[in-house]
């Protein structure tokens, strides 16, 4: 509204400046046509380049044009001596007024004064010539205070537009005001109960603007937060129990020892096995704990070089073969084509066992695990397919979020953290590279990792 008003006073000032220059002009210009008439009368009065003295005839002429356009006329000689003024004041006195020095020097010269007695005049004084010689100058001074007076009823007329103006905008404003501000205060609401920790805040805003564009954005977020929330403690609950599990068997195994009267040596050695493969098994859990904090800090650097991806594969399905023979599961790799490019092959080892890891881990017994490699346009591409449990598909696009695990139960069961393909996707990422899913419940799932063949380092 500050703005309003200010901007209409600055606008009402212009228009009424610029009306009242246009008034002025104009009776300027009617009274400088006046006064080159006079002008041209008095030169009928001059004999040797000299304006004769004060006449009658003279005297009428001065007063008809006063009649008719309402002012004052004085007419002076070359020497400033007035021997015409129709007010008869100054007749054979000498007159200097700045107009009239300016006319006797062949200046035309205009101005406005305003007198306590009479108000606003308007001045206008043009010199007298004869065969290019000044002979005397006239001076015309007329009121102009019905311009102000005209100029002043349309300031009024200004200032009551710009008052209903101002009362209209004030009108919509207040009107609008809580249609605006309600979204801002149910946005603000929302926001502190969410600094609160209380991530069940949602903003519902029917209309189709702004607000429902940012309601729809901060309840996404929201919901985000609230999953991941849930993902934390989910999480917490389950690397509690995972790392407990290991711990809580080998303080029982150790114990056992303890407590055992007889010296057996196969007994000790069946302990001892039992109490090495719950310490790896604890290992692996702080190993990939450890991973996700590199990752956070991004400590994790790309150290790239050649590297045969052939050879790679052979060297990490000989090595994932155990673990799929335990399970009665063929692990079958099928080379399709040699491929050679720059990775960071430690790395891209550390996400290619996850996946395939994952794969065994979620495919039931005596079934098969595929690890295919080929390239397609720019992609060198390591394909790995399972005939497992399969993906629902309102899971797909969540499984490489960090804590997030399908099946709870059955994660479980598995020892999974739901940090392994947290870290392949954001190994293959760094890559510049893809993974793509394609599943089913209850028939399995294909992975397709894609790794840029002309990557730029």
């Amino acid at each position: 509204m500050l703005l309003v008003v200010i901007s209409l006073i600055i606008i009402n000032t212009f228009i009424s400046r610029i009306i009242l220059n246009i008034y002025i002009e104009e009776r300027k210009s009617n009274i400088l046509i006046r006064a080159n008439i006079l002008s041209n009368d008095i030169k009928s009065f001059t004999i040797h380049n000299q304006i004769v003295e004060h006449t009658a005839y003279m005297e009428s002429i001065i007063l008809n044009h006063s009649k008719k356009i309402n002012a004052r006329i004085i007419v002076v000689d070359k020497k400033g001596l007035v021997i015409g003024d129709s007010n008869k004041e100054y007749l054979n006195k000498t007159f200097k007024h700045v107009e009239i020095q300016n006319a006797l020097e062949g200046i035309t010269s205009s101005n406005v004064y305003n007198f306590e007695d009479y108000g606003h005049v308007l001045y206008i004084s043009v010199p007298l010539i004869l065969q290019n010689n000044i002979v005397g100058a006239t001076l015309i001074s007329i009121s102009i205070n019905d311009i102000y007076s005209t100029v002043g009823n349309i300031n009024k007329s200004l200032i009551l537009i710009s008052t209903a103006c101002i009362l209209i905008i004030a009108i919509i404003s207040f009107v609008f005001l809580d249609f605006v501000f309600k979204p801002l205060e149910r946005f603000t609401k929302a926001i502190i109960g969410m600094s609160k920790g209380d991530l069940k805040q949602k903003i519902e805003i029917n209309t189709n603007d702004e607000f429902k564009k940012m309601a729809d954005a901060f309840n996404a977020i929201i919901m985000k937060l609230d999953q991941v929330d849930r993902q934390r403690e989910e999480f917490v609950a389950n690397v509690s129990h995972e790392l407990r599990t290991p711990i809580s068997s080998m303080k029982l195994l150790s114990e056992s020892l303890l407590h055992q009267d007889e010296e057996d040596i196969e007994v000790y050695k069946e302990f001892m096995s039992d109490i090495s493969s719950e310490s790896d098994r604890l290992n692996n859990i702080i190993v990939e704990l450890l991973s996700l904090v590199d990752l956070d800090k991004e400590k994790l650097h790309l150290s790239y070089k050649i590297t045969y991806i052939n050879f790679l594969l052979e060297k990490i399905v000989n090595r994932m073969q155990p673990l799929s023979e335990q399970k009665n599961i063929q692990l079958i790799l099928n080379l399709k084509e040699k491929i050679q490019i720059k990775v960071d092959a430690e790395k891209i080892q550390q996400a290619i066992i996850n996946i395939i890891d994952n794969a065994i881990k979620y495919t039931q017994e005596y079934g098969e695990v595929i690890v295919s490699l080929y390239s397609k346009g720019r992609w060198a591409v390591i394909e790995v397919q399972d005939n497992g449990i399969g993906i629902p598909e309102e899971s797909i696009g969540y499984i490489f979020d960090r804590f997030y695990r399908v099946d709870k139960a059955r994660t479980r069961k598995t020892g999974g953290t739901g940090l392994g393909l947290s870290i392949a996707h954001q190994i293959i990422t760094l890559h510049q590279g893809v993974i793509d899913i394609q599943s089913k419940v209850g028939e399995g799932s294909i992975f397709y990792i894609k790794i840029p063949q002309d990557i730029e380092l």
